[in-house]
């Protein structure tokens, strides 16, 4: 699930700002279900990832096909996401499955994290791959070609329905039975590095006059993500207030540039305000 290409990285950013503004309005046990399902999708159909990853075909014609495809299948949150990620350049076919896998894992961690259980999701993704490597027989029983998928999922619901977060029971079947050529163990790594990532992220809220554009709130968050050494989410206020510039407030400490701010500051050094 490594992408490679600085095309396909600056796409992955833009899509996972995208999927952060659905977060908040979209029903978080749906969106990672239906965003696996679209990953199938494009996975099994080779010939529909490469039209929806072609970047000399017109963004907006890979949108309408999309929405021909899959309208009424998938909630419209995950509809309206994946239009815009097929939007978006990729370096290559593959790098576009490995995105909307990046999507929906993130999905399923905000879903976990909304519940209060992101730490318990780490957690047991993390264990479960030690149990795995620990133990051979359960390891060829989930990985091997031996079982047959519904017997597979018979013995990871055995072993972890009811004992685990939905996300995890999610994350885990996702992984025995649709491995993608990575190994178990492998897996878990990748996707229990996307929970950490999100677990560990900052929020900022960020207060400006007038609305940012995707290519703004993509470089904002780069710059802050550079300067704070973590994943920077941004939450837009639009504040009328602020005659220009950002307010940007991460934690307990603020970074003010607007121009109402400044003015704040002279009136305060001038002992007028």
């Amino acid at each position: 699930m490594t992408i490679t290409g600085a095309v396909s990285r600056a796409s992955l950013a833009e899509a996972r700002e995208r999927l952060e503004a659905v977060i908040p309005s979209a029903d978080l046990a749906r969106l990672g279900a239906d965003l696996f399902a679209v990953l199938h999708l494009i996975d099994r159909e080779h010939g529909l990832r490469r039209a929806v990853s072609d970047p000399a075909r017109d963004g907006a014609d890979k949108a309408q096909l999309v929405q021909i495809l899959l309208e009424g299948k998938v909630s419209p949150a995950a509809l309206g996401l994946v239009a815009d990620v097929v939007r978006l350049r990729w370096s290559k076919p593959s790098e576009l499955s490995d995105a909307v896998e990046t999507l929906a894992v993130t999905a399923e961690s905000a879903r976990a994290e909304a519940d209060g259980r992101i730490d318990d999701l780490e957690d047991e993704l993390f264990r479960f791959s030690r149990v795995v490597e620990g133990e051979a027989a359960l390891r060829g029983a989930l990985a091997g070609p031996g079982l047959p998928d519904d017997r597979k999922l018979g013995v990871v619901n055995a072993l972890l329905e009811g004992k685990v977060t939905p996300a995890t029971l999610t994350l885990v079947t996702e992984l025995v039975l649709r491995p993608r050529g990575r190994s178990l163990e492998g897996g878990l790594a990748e996707y229990g590095k996307l929970v950490a990532q999100r677990r560990q992220r900052l929020v900022a809220l960020v207060r400006t006059p007038a609305e940012l554009s995707a290519a703004q709130r993509t470089r904002l968050a780069a710059v802050l993500a550079a300067a704070y050494g973590h994943e920077v989410h941004l939450n837009i206020e639009l504040d009328p207030t602020a005659i220009g510039g950002l307010s940007i407030e991460i934690g307990d400490e603020i970074i003010d540039g607007t121009i109402a701010g400044r003015l704040d500051d002279v009136r305060r050094r001038l002992g007028t305000g």
